[in-house]
């Protein structure tokens, strides 16, 4: 590929980056110096989204730990994730990639596309121990780039008091009519039902894929009937007062505060906010969100993808794959796992995680049912799809067109 060709690749790639970051999932904010690669000798270069960890975190301990195993010293620099993202693409540009990367994993399909990461064949990572559904997210056109560090999904919290003086057992919520019913028996107690995020980025859609995946739609037929059943499901939660109408403009964290409050029986929320529940002041649980007919519907992943970029020194990679080894071992991800809120993306870790948790058991259950949004090699046509997405929601919430009308119109968009 000429210098020219790669910078057009690139240039492209960096406006679906830009599209693509940006709040889907909870993540710290900050900033880092853009530290040149400095690869001579015996250094290797490691970038990460995790700010929030000074020098004396047991991540950057980590980080130096497994330097030491390789043989080699470790320079790390964080960011946060938009700049991540755009300062590998500029990083890229100039030849002066990181060694090791770490990444939000819908970003890895478009790094991946243009040209930036190497492959697991390349880089020999073994990632046969990670979940199939987990690793999917870090795949494009056939190949693998990288490996899960950690994920996290959407799951419905509930307020086992509000539940409590409506009469519903939380054991009969199994499907969407169940939900529904529950919902009912909420508001004629005089609470609230549910809420989330239907707000017109990202974040809306990321909250609106486990219904949509839950009613069996996919993200390449988005007029479907099935798709139309889970729009209807939410613009019947509005109508009939289950769900606010503050939904239309709620982040994650502001619908969080309005569960936090007291007064609503459900939230769709992600396991970032556990520390949070702890503090609520009411008792609480967890539930996968159920698929229409039962069962557990996938949700989004989030979380990043350890990942190796493409170097002109292709020697390189060999102590690059030890650091990433070393990085995502199973005592290593437990550590990091448990600090960062994830789930771990193999059984093992997580077997051992529920074990010294149970309360992660629903949130177990909902990784392992999860999907990448990337996934079904769409790629870097996700963002294009998911902005279709967001507004038909809007659109159909917000009633300004039937949810038939608003996903017809999203579909002949996003075709």
């Amino acid at each position: 590929m000429t210098h020219s060709s790669r910078q057009r690749r690139l240039t492209t790639a960096a406006l679906t980056v830009l599209a693509l970051v940006g709040g889907a999932t909870a993540c710290s904010s900050g900033s880092g110096s853009t530290d040149s690669n400095g690869a001579g000798s015996g250094t290797y270069t490691v970038w990460d989204p995790y700010p929030q960890f000074d020098k004396a975190s047991d991540w950057k301990k980590l980080l130096d730990r497994c330097g030491t195993e390789a043989g080699v010293k470790i320079k790390r620099t964080a960011f946060d994730t938009s700049d991540l993202a755009n300062k590998t693409l500029l990083a890229a540009q100039q030849g002066n990639s990181p060694d090791v990367l770490i990444v939000d994993n819908p970003v890895v399909s478009t790094l991946a596309e243009a040209g930036v990461l190497t492959t697991t064949d390349d880089n020999k990572l073994d990632t046969s121990a990670v979940d199939p559904n987990l690793l999917a997210a870090g795949q494009s056109g056939g190949k693998t780039y990288g490996t899960p560090i950690g994920a996290n999904t959407l799951a419905l919290y509930y307020n086992k008091d509000v539940l409590k003086k409506a009469g519903v057992d939380i054991a009969s919520v199994k499907d969407w009519s169940s939900l529904t019913a529950a919902l009912a028996k909420v508001k004629k107690s005089g609470e609230k039902g549910i809420t989330f995020s239907a707000i017109g980025t990202e974040e809306g859609s990321f909250q609106f894929l486990p219904w949509f995946w839950g009613s069996g739609a996919r993200l390449t037929a988005l007029d479907s009937p099935q798709a139309e059943s889970a729009l209807s499901l939410w613009k019947g939660w509005l109508d009939d007062g289950y769900a606010p109408n503050s939904v239309l403009d709620n982040t994650q964290t502001t619908s969080w505060q309005e569960f936090a409050a007291g007064d609503y029986a459900f939230a769709e929320n992600g396991t970032w906010q556990l520390a949070n529940a702890d503090k609520a002041g009411f008792p609480y649980g967890v539930l996968p969100v159920p698929a229409a007919d039962g069962g557990n519907a996938s949700a989004p992943t989030g979380g990043e993808f350890v990942t190796i970029p493409v170097q002109d020194d292709t020697g390189r990679y060999t102590t690059s794959q030890k650091l990433v080894t070393c990085l995502t071992s199973g005592d290593n991800s437990y550590a990091t796992d448990t600090t960062l809120s994830y789930v771990a993306p193999t059984g093992a870790v997580q077997d051992k995680q529920v074990a010294a948790n149970a309360e992660l058991k629903p949130w177990v259950d909902a990784v392992k049912a999860a999907k990448g949004r990337t996934s079904d090699d769409l790629g870097t046509k996700y963002p294009k799809i998911s902005e279709q997405l967001w507004k038909a929601v809007q659109s159909a919430l917000s009633g300004s067109r039937s949810p038939k009308d608003a996903l017809a119109a999203a579909q002949s968009a996003a075709r």
